[in-house]
């Protein structure tokens, strides 16, 4: 992987699946948040994120640590700057996080180490988030006089209001096995070259699927789930069958039925795809 022309705190690479991860880059700092992150960041997902070569992206950390949170001195500065530069500040935060949560892109987090404050909240926008055994993940942000805001409606939408209560007010340190208890992480493995498997697997599952309904089912979970998004849907059946029948007569869904009908991959799975695939379940059934 490397830092592309002007990006200083990612790593990124586009492999020829159209398969592009992106890596925290800080690792001196367990890839702490700071202003520079947030904005390139928000311009991965402004930008390269959403090219259309671009068929999945894998979010993971290099070093020790997926992301620890706030870097010390961001925060630091905090205290020397008035309200209004305060609220441009976290205006910035909140919208980045939006930006990764409505990625029309499927996301998969690669966890490891920690996942602190900001992680946890990094965590919560990925699609399928994996985590390895002895990865720690809190919510500490009441243990410096401040709330975990900016990432509250991601992760409140990820495990639930009753969880992110007990987790938002006791700063709590908890392990991927709890992670994936309330609905945190989808899957715990054993180490980092499993975390590196069961990404793969993923991501090779995800290469089957038409790249526009991936997209749509994002969309449509989102539509409904999200409050002022769900209220848009004055009618949530109509809304769904509408999604639908857009769905079955445009192109991809047009071929992916009739792929399935003549017994045939659709033109959307490469031949490398469809051999690789192939490889990959046979493997598994051995």
């Amino acid at each position: 992987m490397k830092k592309p022309e002007n990006y200083e705190t990612l790593s990124v690479a586009l492999d020829g699946r159209g398969v592009l991860t992106i890596a925290l880059s800080r690792p001196d700092v367990r890839n702490a948040f700071n202003a520079a992150v947030i904005s390139e960041l928000t311009r991965m997902f402004e930008g390269e994120a959403l090219r259309p070569e671009v068929k999945a992206i894998v979010l993971k950390g290099e070093g020790p640590a997926f992301c620890a949170g706030g870097d010390l001195n961001w925060m630091k500065a905090s205290i020397e700057v008035s309200y209004e530069e305060n609220l441009e500040d976290t205006r910035r935060l909140a919208r980045m996080f939006a930006l990764l949560n409505e990625c029309p892109k499927p996301v998969v987090g690669a966890i490891h180490g920690a996942a602190i404050g900001g992680g946890v909240g990094l965590v919560s926008v990925c699609d399928i988030a994996i985590a390895t055994a002895e990865t720690q993940f809190s919510l500490s942000e009441v243990r410096l006089g401040i709330i975990p805001a900016c990432i509250g409606p991601f992760v409140i939408a990820k495990i639930g209001p009753s969880q992110a209560r007990g987790l938002f007010v006791s700063a709590e340190r908890f392990g991927a096995a709890r992670a994936k208890e309330i609905g945190l992480v989808h899957e715990v493995v054993a180490d980092a070259a499993a975390l590196e498997s069961a990404v793969e697997r993923v991501i090779g599952n995800m290469l089957q699927c038409g790249p526009n309904a991936m997209s749509a089912a994002k969309k449509l979970v989102l539509d409904l789930s999200w409050p002022e998004r769900r209220a848009q849907c004055a009618d949530p059946l109509e809304y769904v069958a509408e999604v639908l029948a857009r769905l079955r007569i445009s192109p991809e869904g047009q071929e992916g039925l009739k792929a399935f009908l003549e017994k045939r991959k659709p033109s959307w799975i490469g031949a490398s795809q469809g051999a690789a695939q192939g490889t990959a379940q046979g493997a598994a059934k051995k």
